[in-house]
This record gives structure tokens, C-alpha cells and sequence, in this order.
């Protein structure tokens, strides 16, 4: 054998010890909405299906102050695709995203009561779309920039935001910061779910691993910038409550969802370990 040519020579290790494994890497949303939010249209139960189908191993089902979408989701989700139960809760200063609740927390919380009130229970919180001035956004004051060093991230990038400057801004407030920054769908319908996702190392799918994968390196991987998915939401809507006269809302969702083309164009940013949390 020339020198050189044995794998385990120069590695550091004892000839003959195993390499150690890579660790895993996950596919995260950390914002998505089902048909128990008063916006949503997709059946729970459709949307773990399509979010394994399309590959990501991690979802947060965050309906707008109720647990219900997300336990049923949990319940209905299939081997390979974990289910984190959370909750996008409406406070007085703007939206905040809070993961792994066992409750509801009490309606008409400060946004720092709330966030209190979520660690309490073990909970992790996110500021979702930060400069969303169509929404209830928590950073348009900047008077409560000093809630972000009580989160654990930041939404970068959110794929119902109507504007690419507000997802901008978002992911410039992360490098300055130094917070992690993550990119979600925020899906209201099952046509959104699975086109942004963020993949981190680690397995997030208790409180404590995914605030150690948040540290790591993250990759955020979403459609282009634009107005198409919120505005799918709010044609379907009276859709989704015509359905639910009815009793077929499973249909009314696969219907809508052949008339529109999965959008394919993807962009990346990246995002180093960094103290700084740059975005490339």
C-alpha cells in the first residue's frame, strides 16, 4: 500500500475506528396555518400529507391563538415528518410565533407578558414578518426592537410578505442583530405549504434541540418575493367558508390547487454560524 492511500491515515483517528456520522440535517417551517385559523383553508390532516410529500421533516402548525389545528395535525402526521405544536398569538404591540405550548396562554397579554407567560411553559418564540405592514408586525415600532433579544429568531423571510423590501429589511435587522434568522411560508393554504423551509443541522423536534439547531448554521431556502401566495389565501376564503357549509372542504382545497402551478423558482440566502448570523 503507497503512503497516502489508506482513508484513515492523517484523519486523526486510530486505524480502523469508524468515521463519525454527519450530523443530520433537517428541513424546518416554523409557520404554517391550517383551516382552524379564521384565515386558513387547508385541512390539517392535508397538510402534514403534503409537507412529508414534499420532504420537509419538520412543521410547525401556528394557527392564530388555538392549539387545535396543530394537535390534529400532530396526531395525522406519518413517520419522517415531526409536528411542533405551536400558536401565532395576537398581543398589543404585534404577532408573535411561540413553539412547543402545552396551553394556550391567556388572551391580552403585553407582548412581553406573553413572552414570559410562553417561557414558562418551555416554550421558544419567534417574531414572524417583522416589517409586514399589512399585518399586525411587531418590529414596524421600533420602539419594541428590545423585545428581539427575548426571542430565539427572527422571520428573514416569510412567503405571504407582499413586498421583497419588508423581507429585506428583516433579513438586514438579523445581521445586525446577530439573531438567528429563518425562512418560513406562512402558509394559509395547502398550494403554500412546503415552498420555503430552512435547513439547520440537529434534531429540532423538542425546545432544546431546536434552540441548539438555531445556533448552527442555517440555509434559507423560499419562492421569490411577492404577492401571490396572500393573495391565493383571500380569494379562497369564501371558498373555505362556503365549504364548510357544506361539509367538503377537502375538495374545494384540491380543486384550487390544481388551477395553480406550484411557483418553482427558488432563491437562497445562507446563513453562517456566525456571531453576526450573516445572510448571504
Amino acid at each position: 500500500m503507497t503512503p497516502g492511500s489508506d482513508p484513515e491515515l492523517g484523519s486523526g483517528r486510530e486505524p480502523g475506528q469508524r468515521r463519525a456520522a454527519p450530523p443530520a440535517t433537517a428541513r424546518v417551517d416554523l409557520h404554517c396555518h391550517t383551516s382552524a385559523s379564521f384565515d386558513g383553508v387547508a385541512d390539517p390532516i392535508a397538510v402534514v400529507a403534503r409537507a412529508a410529500e414534499l420532504g420537509l421533516t419538520h412543521l410547525a402548525i401556528t394557527d392564530h391563538d388555538t392549539l387545535d389545528g396543530a394537535l390534529a395535525a400532530a396526531d395525522a402526521a406519518s413517520a419522517g415528518l415531526h409536528v411542533i405544536v405551536g400558536c401565532e398569538v395576537n398581543t398589543p404591540e404585534g404577532d408573535l410565533i411561540f413553539l412547543f405550548l402545552r396551553k394556550l396562554l391567556p388572551a391580552g397579554l403585553s407582548a412581553s407578558d406573553a413572552i414570559e407567560a410562553g417561557r414558562e411553559q418551555g416554550a421558544l418564540v419567534g417574531i414572524p414578518h417583522p416589517f409586514d405592514h399589512t399585518r399586525r408586525s411587531l418590529l414596524r415600532d421600533r420602539a419594541n426592537e428590545a423585545l428581539v433579544a427575548h426571542v430565539d429568531w427572527i422571520e428573514a423571510w416569510n412567503g405571504r410578505v407582499p413586498t421583497a423590501p419588508a423581507n429585506e429589511r428583516a433579513a438586514a435587522l438579523v445581521r445586525r442583530l446577530g439573531v438567528a434568522g429563518v425562512g418560513v411560508t406562512d402558509a394559509h393554504a395547502l398550494l403554500e405549504v412546503g415552498r420555503a423551509w430552512t435547513t439547520m443541522t440537529g434534531d429540532p423536534s423538542t425546545a432544546d434541540g431546536l434552540r441548539e439547531a438555531l445556533r448552527g448554521p442555517l440555509e434559507i431556502i423560499g419562492p421569490m418575493p411577492g404577492p401571490a401566495g396572500r393573495h391565493l389565501g383571500r380569494f379562497l376564503e369564501p371558498a373555505r367558508r362556503g365549504a364548510h357549509r357544506r361539509g367538503v372542504q377537502a375538495a374545494v382545497t384540491r380543486r384550487r390547487l390544481t388551477m395553480w402551478p406550484h411557483v418553482a423558482t427558488l432563491r437562497a440566502w445562507r446563513q453562517s454560524a456566525s456571531a453576526s448570523s450573516r445572510i448571504d
